[in-house]
């Protein structure tokens, strides 16, 4: 059976539509306000002040006869008033807001109290002006029914203490406290009074403590309210900084150890926090046969009987088990890191159980709960790691430093991810047993763990790599394959979320990969991107940070080929991009590439490029560039630049001449005055460029070692070729020596005078063909090979040209410019050998030395 159904008619008829409206709007009116005036006649009366009157007189007037709200903005302007007349202030206004304040609400109430601490922070009066005028309305109203005016007022108390000298402590603070801490008063009276205590420990000697105070925090430890023995276990700590280890010793632990012991669960809480913190203050006799009894029965108690301490016990435990590393005994050792690891992993065991409500009301704050644990477990770790000693690392602790990365909660993760570094610094040599744990969190789902492992991310990756001299190279090397794709994917993880500056975060941090990886390795896995970053992010810090990064992966790369190739992109998508955006970009890049390359390596590459944007068609981009210019002009040197100084001042005269947009004449005229008063370093040195010439020759310094060490790189990669190709040579020319008279008597009348076969024409013969042979495998390639750049150890196109002799550095540079221009346009299906005048050079100078050397090897076989 189908079940029926019942389709209400709806008419949409005009009559119907106009009923809703009115319906609808009889709604409105009822949800609108009665008045939507403004202020009536006799209410604008009331508030009107007489402009004449002074500041005094109408602070004086509002809070006489003026309405509550008036009130309350006199008392927020005391502090002006203070500092504007303050014997006035003094004299007649404050006497006004004690009368009001009596009577005043909250909102006037916290006012006041904010204020008051406002003059005693700005020093408006003295100290002992304030205690007469102020410290007496502070004082009557600490015991206000309202906890939260209450608490302002006690806030501005404790600050003032900090202030008042000893005497006025004493007699206006100290003395009041002892009717006020008596169990006849109320309770807000104690607790007041416990938090009051706490801070009067530092002001006092320890006789002084001894005798006055500490008689009225033991009668507090014993009050019948558990709110006032929470609040003044609380505050044993700083009675003990200010008593000192002996009294300590008397008076506050036997104190802890019975409040430990308290029916109220916060009340023991507190104690064991409080006891915690005091490790350092007890000897060792009181720690092992005080402390640690105590300490067992806590943590025995926490998953029997007494669950309330557990979270607090899980926090604690790091600097617990540090605290008492000296008196443990080897089985009381285990037992902790027993108890810590069961922490580690609490809650993640599934057990049985009914699927009652109520059970599943217990078990969702049990989760809560225990995910609170396994989070203060993994803020505890490295503590931990030094409890159990960095050596003994995997076997003990690398299990659960395993559970706790791939938590199933992001809480516990993320605290894992913050840790990390300094776990990474404990285990120095054995920090490469944690990689796949490293690999693990940048691959992790939230973005939150990500952020929070990219802090220290630079330091990290330094330690994975050189971390230790005991660890091996084998693992250093093996761990780099998983790392590299583990980074790529954080970063495209971080580009597609909507946080953009997790993203931008983790940009700059990448900046440190030169450092840690190779060069090919960053150009083919990083570099490229960064680019595409640039030209496709919307983001602009995104973007900059990418630019930024791109630029220092560039400053390190040891190719020169592949400096071109990127430098080229860079001028030809950002600098001439067809989006003004791009060209922003460019100008954003080239900043970068001031600040972190030497200035030959701008005035070479990007300093005409950056001028041609003079003509750009969009004024924001010119204007953009008006601002760079004097940076731009600090990069030339004289006399070398000479010729760009004059490009410079001519494009300065044009947009002086022609520009029309407004703006950016403004700019340009403020530009030039700028540069008239800049001064251009020279070539020579001198004293008052002293640190940039010192800094720029460093740059430059790095930048010829890059190019030496890429062309040592070459020559030893020639060399390893010569040698394999002589070793070939030889066994060639005995693998044919041992042949058969018969193929030998062929193979010479087959044979072509000048060529490279082997014959047995003699020993002269042999060795001018061997000899041959070697400067054939010492010159470069044909030029049909001279695009191919993937095989690394093939010569590239600049080693071509530098082994050809007789060629000047002119014909070496328009060789490997275009070169450059081939790999650039290769994927638009315009990739071209290079020029036909170098390509025509080379082979007229190879058919002159093939010639010469024919005609020797003729006259040789004659």
């Amino acid at each position: 059976m189908h079940p029926i159904i019942f389709f209400s008619k709806m008419d949409f008829s005009q009559s119907n539509l106009f009923g809703y409206i009115e319906d609808l709007q009889e709604l409105t009116i009822i949800e609108r306000p009665v008045r939507r005036s403004l202020k009536t006649p006799e209410e604008i009366e009331r508030l009107t002040v007489d402009e004449e009157l002074s500041d005094i007189e109408r602070a004086v007037y509002l809070l006489s006869s003026g309405q509550d709200i008036q009130g309350t903005s006199v008392v927020a302007n005391l502090p002006v008033l203070m500092r504007q007349n303050p014997a006035e202030t003094l004299r007649r206004v404050l006497p006004k807001i004690r009368e009001v304040l009596h009577v005043a609400g909250v909102e006037m109430q916290l006012t006041a109290a904010v204020s008051f601490l406002t003059v005693l922070q700005e020093e408006a009066v003295s100290i002992h002006t304030y205690s007469h005028s102020f410290l007496h309305i502070i004082l009557q109203h600490l015991e206000h029914r309202d906890a939260g005016v209450s608490n302002a007022w006690l806030e501005t108390l404790l600050a003032v203490i900090e202030a008042l000298p000893k005497e006025t402590i004493r007699h206006e603070i100290l003395n009041p406290l002892v009717s006020k801490a008596q169990l006849s008063q109320t309770l807000q009276s104690r607790l007041v009074s416990c938090k009051i205590m706490g801070k009067l420990a530092n002001k006092f000697e320890a006789h002084i403590i001894k005798r006055e105070i500490i008689p009225l925090v033991k009668s507090l430890c014993q009050d019948v309210e558990y709110e006032v023995r929470t609040c003044m276990c609380r505050q044993l700590e700083h009675i003990a900084q200010g008593i000192g280890t002996e009294l300590t010793k008397t008076v506050v632990l036997p104190e802890l150890v019975e409040l430990a012991r308290d029916e109220g669960s916060s009340v023991r809480l507190a104690a064991f926090e409080t006891l915690v913190n005091l490790l350092d203050m007890f000897d060792a006799d009181d720690r092992s046969q005080t402390v640690l009894p105590l300490v067992k029965s806590f943590c025995e108690k926490s998953f029997k009987a007494d669950e309330s301490i557990l979270v607090s016990l899980s926090f604690h435990l790091g600097k617990l088990c540090n605290g008492l590393y000296g008196i443990f005994t080897p089985e009381q050792h285990l037992r902790f890191l027993e108890f810590y690891k069961k922490l580690s992993t609490l809650g993640l065991q599934q057990e049985n159980g009914h699927n009652d409500n109520q059970l599943q009301l217990q078990t969702l704050e049990q989760e809560k709960k225990y995910i609170s644990v396994r989070k203060n477990c993994a803020y505890n770790f490295p503590a931990m790691i030094v409890f159990v000693d960095p050596k003994n690392f995997h076997l003990e602790l690398y299990s659960i430093f395993f559970c706790l990365c791939h938590d199933p909660e992001v809480p516990v993760r993320y605290t894992m991810a913050i840790s990390f570094y300094e776990v990474a610094k404990l285990l120095n040599s054995g920090v490469y047993t944690i990689h796949k744990e490293l690999v693990t969190l940048l691959q992790d789902e939230s973005l939150e763990v990500l952020d929070a492992l990219v802090g220290h991310l630079p330091e990290i990756l330094e330690l994975m790599t050189n971390g230790g001299e005991n660890s091996g190279s084998e693992s250093k090397l093996l761990s780099i394959p998983d790392l590299i794709p583990a980074l790529t994917t954080a970063e495209q993880r971080a580009a597609t979320s909507l946080k953009w500056r997790t993203h931008e975060k983790l940009l700059q941090k990448y900046a440190c990969l030169p450092h840690i990886i190779s060069s090919d390795q960053i150009y083919y896995r990083f570099l490229h991107r960064m680019l595409t970053i640039i030209l496709t992010n919307n983001v602009l810090p995104v973007q900059k940070a990418a630019a930024r990064t791109l630029c220092v992966y560039l400053r390190y790369n040891r190719k020169q080929e592949q400096r071109h190739e990127v430098i080229q992109k860079l001028i030809e998508q950002l600098g001439q991009g067809k989006s003004y955006w791009n060209r922003l970009r460019f100008l954003d890049t080239c900043e970068f590439i001031m600040e972190l390359f030497s200035k030959s390596f701008f005035c070479k590459y990007f300093f005409l490029p950056v001028l041609e944007l003079t003509h750009d068609p969009v004024a924001n981009v010119r204007m953009k560039l008006c601002y760079l210019l004097p940076k731009v002009k600090s990069t030339l040197k004289i006399p070398t630049d000479k010729h760009l100084l004059q490009q410079l001042e001519l494009c300065i005269r044009k947009l002086l001449c022609q520009e029309k947009d407004k703006d950016v004449l403004t700019i340009v005229k403020r530009t030039v005055l700028e540069l008239d008063r800049m001064e251009i370093s020279v070539d020579a040195f001198q004293k008052r460029f002293y640190e940039n010439y010192l800094l720029d020759q460093e740059k430059e310094g790095q930048e010829h070692l890059l190019l030496e060490m890429e062309q040592l790189e070459k020559e030893k990669q020639q060399n390893e070729g010569r040698s394999t190709n002589i070793n070939d040579k030889m066994f060639e020319k005995k693998r044919r020596d041992s042949k058969t008279s018969s193929v030998l008597a062929k193979s010479i009348t087959l044979s072509v005078p000048g060529s490279s076969s082997g014959t047995s024409a003699g020993k002269d013969d042999k060795k001018s063909k061997l000899v041959r042979s070697q400067s054939f495998s010492t010159q470069a390639l044909h030029p049909k090979y001279s695009n191919i750049d993937k095989c690394p150890n093939k010569s590239s196109a600049t080693g071509y040209t530098s082994s050809v002799s007789g060629m000047g550095k002119s014909c070496m540079l328009s060789f490997s410019d275009d070169s450059f221009r081939t790999h650039s346009t290769g994927n638009s299906g315009n990739a071209a050998f290079p020029s036909s005048s170098s390509r025509n050079l080379f082979n007229s100078a190879d058919q002159k030395n093939n010639g010469n050397k024919e005609s020797q090897s003729r006259k040789m076989s004659m």
